[in-house]
């Protein structure tokens, strides 16, 4: 599944471990999550931080990230964040 496909409701898991919720129906290099971590806000994600949607019956799907998301994630990277 790629993370264009992810709807609102969505329930992810992101690359550093916590969960959230896909808090809209957008496209692109940023979604807008209801993130679970040490305290829980509401913020854009970076849509390669997404790693796995839930299916909701307690099994996980892997997201396939495009190359432009990938682009993306090689520059933050060079960049310390």
């Amino acid at each position: 599944m790629k993370t264009n496909d992810l709807k609102k409701g969505a329930r992810v898991q992101l690359r550093n471990g916590w969960y959230a919720t896909v808090a809209d129906n957008a496209k692109g290099q940023t979604r807008m999550c209801d993130v679970e971590g040490i305290v829980r806000e509401m913020g854009s994600v970076y849509s390669h931080d997404i790693v796995r949607v839930s299916t909701g019956d307690g099994f996980w799907i892997e997201i396939e990230h495009t190359p432009v998301q990938l682009k993306l994630k090689a520059q933050v990277s060079k960049m310390g964040m």
